[in-house]
């Protein structure tokens, strides 16, 4: 009995052991602000530097091919940091004033109404065995690989006051901040058509702390980091009954 007894305990043991080594680490969420940002800080970097644009301002990722080459990184196409951490990059020849002919471009603020196509995406970055990166992307919009069609002051950027009422919240709990600074970088095209060919306008890059950080928010994504790839295809002072 004494011996069955021992080759059960040796059994259970063993079979612990491997359930432990089979086990994938997985991430905490640092209890640090500071390291929380830190990390967005360094993964971002390490994205910028592992992505490039293509010929219609596409975010695309370094391959192993010969192909992309000679690409340049987006940490090269002169990225400009603002006070909050917000990241941008105007894509030479995608601007209103670049364009065929040259057009002049209308200033985004607070109470500017656009209409784009844009790929937005979230990620969180992490921590394993020393390696800081973004993770996986999620979708918040995508108009270019989804419907096609350019579409009107998205949630993120802007929500109706009678929205914000309705559900008892303030703005913040809706719009991206970083988003709405990095946009104020750039000027939107005046009224192009739905149907154009997209040529996006640049890369907005908004980290956490920028964003929604630790706050309770609509999408459920503290502590997300978020990439905007974009062009305005029409910008105008938002009218009354959009407010």
């Amino acid at each position: 009995m004494k011996k069955i007894f021992l080759y059960i305990l040796a059994g259970s043991l063993c079979f612990a052991a491997c359930k432990k080594d089979d086990e994938v680490e997985t991430f905490v969420e640092p209890e640090d602000i500071n390291v929380r940002n830190s990390y967005d800080e360094q993964a971002i970097q390490k994205f910028m530097d592992n992505n490039y644009l293509d010929l219609q301002g596409n975010i695309k990722a370094f391959t192993a091919d010969a192909a992309d080459d000679n690409e340049k990184k987006l940490s090269q196409l002169n990225p400009q940091t603002l006070p909050s951490g917000v990241i941008y990059i105007k894509r030479t020849g995608a601007q209103p004033e670049d364009s065929t002919p040259p057009s002049t471009g209308v200033a985004i603020g607070d109470s500017t109404q656009i209409k784009t196509m844009m790929r937005a995406n979230y990620y969180l970055a992490t921590e394993t065995d020393g390696n800081i990166s973004l993770g996986n992307p999620g979708v918040l919009l995508n108009t270019i690989d989804g419907s096609g069609s350019p579409v009107t002051d998205p949630t993120f950027y802007f929500v109706k006051k009678s929205i914000r009422v309705a559900a008892g919240q303030n703005s913040s709990y809706y719009e991206i901040a970083g988003l709405k600074e990095g946009l104020k970088q750039f000027t939107g095209f005046e009224n192009l058509p739905d149907a154009n060919p997209y040529n996006l306008q640049g890369v907005i890059i908004v980290p956490s702390k920028a964003a929604f950080a630790r706050n309770a928010n609509y999408y459920n994504l503290q502590n997300a980091s978020f990439v905007f790839n974009f062009q305005i295809y029409k910008a105008v002072h938002r009218p009354s009954t959009q407010q």
